[in-house]
């Protein structure tokens, strides 16, 4: 192998790290494998809503003074749902099935399908499990 053929390969190993090292943590942060596999309900007030990408979230008061970090589906999926920046407001009871984080010490879900004033929305209808 001459010196040019081992730095083009150099270089070439490098590249592929180096897009590695951004594709992982995204693919992560997408996915599902962060959070736990049963579902949970939490219920509470919401105190602020945000419909900014990569996620819409909200953070969600409960009964005990903690605030949750509540992420809804991609802006898309959001939408699809029906729910919208302007459908609830700071103050509106909520209700939120979902998987939680699998770090306990993280306040923090992944909602399935939220309840607002009687009316589901659902972010992913294919995950939602009633029993």
């Amino acid at each position: 192998m001459t010196k040019l053929d081992r730095r083009m390969l150099v270089q070439l190993v490098l590249s592929g790290l180096g897009v590695a090292a951004i594709a992982v943590p995204a693919f992560a942060h997408h996915g599902w494998s962060w959070a736990e596999g049963e579902q949970t309900t939490l219920q509470g007030s919401i105190r602020q809503i945000s419909m900014a990408p990569p996620h819409p979230m909200l953070m969600v008061a409960v009964a005990d003074g903690k605030v949750w970090q509540v992420d809804l589906g991609n802006p898309n999926q959001t939408e699809r749902s029906g729910f919208r920046g302007d459908t609830a407001k700071p103050g509106d009871a909520i209700t939120v099935l979902g998987n939680r984080h699998l770090d306990k010490s993280k306040l923090h879900m992944k909602a399935v399908r939220i309840t607002i004033g009687g009316n589901n929305y659902d972010m992913y209808p294919e995950r939602i499990r009633t029993n």
